[in-house]
């Protein structure tokens, strides 16, 4: 038996980065394992996860199992020393963590015990931090809440989204597996228990996340709008129908050090309150967020000059 084997299990783009450290350091990665094929776009054509391609572009085998009985089975089969999970997308059962003699190591883009959860990304952007990371720990029952073995520290732009942010995060996150997989092996892998109660938690988004409420300070309603960007995407109502909202801005960063709002005392949140070149401005319960990229229902992306054109806006009118 290879006493550095592994078995990766990963479903998102977010491992990529990681698998691909794998395959091309010292580590023998017997299998991988992600979630099963499922429809996807209009013709809900069967499409495979970001993991699967890139395992067969690396000849590697490959295992879909449908539930935790077929997972444990396939475990069972194949013995690895250590599994690794990097955004599986499956909360793995207590006989499928007790199985590997190494255990169990996974990647999650936060400084825990901060951000325990699925959305750690995105709820983290809507926090307004300015700093976030990457953490690799031990699995455990609970969920994020095994001991550390390392984490680093990145800083987040003042206007850098979801995208950009998970990207990075990959990237710095891999590296990092990679050493304590090599540390693990090694057994000099370190054990730093986490500070319970210092948890917060970073449950899935839900629709009612990803709507604007216009009563909210511009601040929020902006990191909303980064945290969602490129997909999902932060929504409001307009004229009936649903509008995204895909790049803004404060007033503070568009209008330099005047910082003064083009909206008249006491205008009510959602107005419109200024519509130029450059972006719409709309007044929020605390200050004025600048809309710059759009996208109607049923319509294309477009930038505010477009659609301010296109629809005939109006100083006045409201939105959401």
């Amino acid at each position: 038996m290879n006493t550095r084997s592994l078995v990766f299990l990963g479903s998102s783009s977010f491992a990529l980065p990681s698998l691909r450290l794998m395959v091309e350091g010292d580590i023998s990665v017997s299998a991988v394992i992600t979630r099963p094929d499922r429809p996807s776009g209009r013709g809900k054509k069967l499409t495979a996860t970001p993991v699967k391609e890139a395992a067969i572009t690396h000849n590697l085998t490959v295992y879909q199992p449908e539930n935790k009985k077929q997972l444990l089975e396939i475990l069972q089969e194949l013995q690895p020393q250590l599994l690794i999970n990097v955004a599986y997308g499956m909360i793995l059962p207590d006989d499928v963590l007790a199985l590997p003699p190494l255990e169990c190591l996974n990647l999650h883009p936060s400084l825990l015990p901060s951000f325990r959860g699925a959305a750690p990304i995105q709820r983290t952007l809507m926090a307004g931090e300015s700093v976030t990371g990457v953490t690799v720990l031990f699995m455990t029952k609970q969920l994020d809440a095994g001991d550390i073995v390392m984490q680093e520290q990145v800083p987040i732009g003042p206007e850098e989204d979801f995208g950009t942010l998970h990207d990075r995060l990959a990237e710095q996150g891999a590296a990092l597996l990679l050493r304590a997989v090599q540390l693990q092996f090694q057994g000099q892998a370190s054990r730093i228990p986490q500070d319970h109660g210092q948890a917060t938690f970073a449950p899935p988004l839900t629709r009612a996340d990803e709507e604007i409420n216009w009563s909210a300070p511009a601040e929020k309603i902006f990191n909303l709008v980064r945290a969602l960007a490129p997909s999902p995407g932060a929504y409001t109502r307009f004229r009936g129908t649903r509008l995204k909202v895909w790049q803004a801005r404060l007033l503070q960063s568009q209008l330099g050090d005047t910082g003064h709002s083009p909206a008249a005392p006491g205008t009510p949140p959602g107005t419109i309150c200024r519509v130029d070149d450059t972006c719409l401005a709309v007044q929020c319960g605390a200050g004025v967020l600048l809309l710059h990229e759009i996208q109607p229902e049923s319509k294309r992306r477009m930038d505010a000059r477009s659609f301010a054109q296109g629809y005939r806006l109006e100083v006045g009118e409201k939105i959401g």
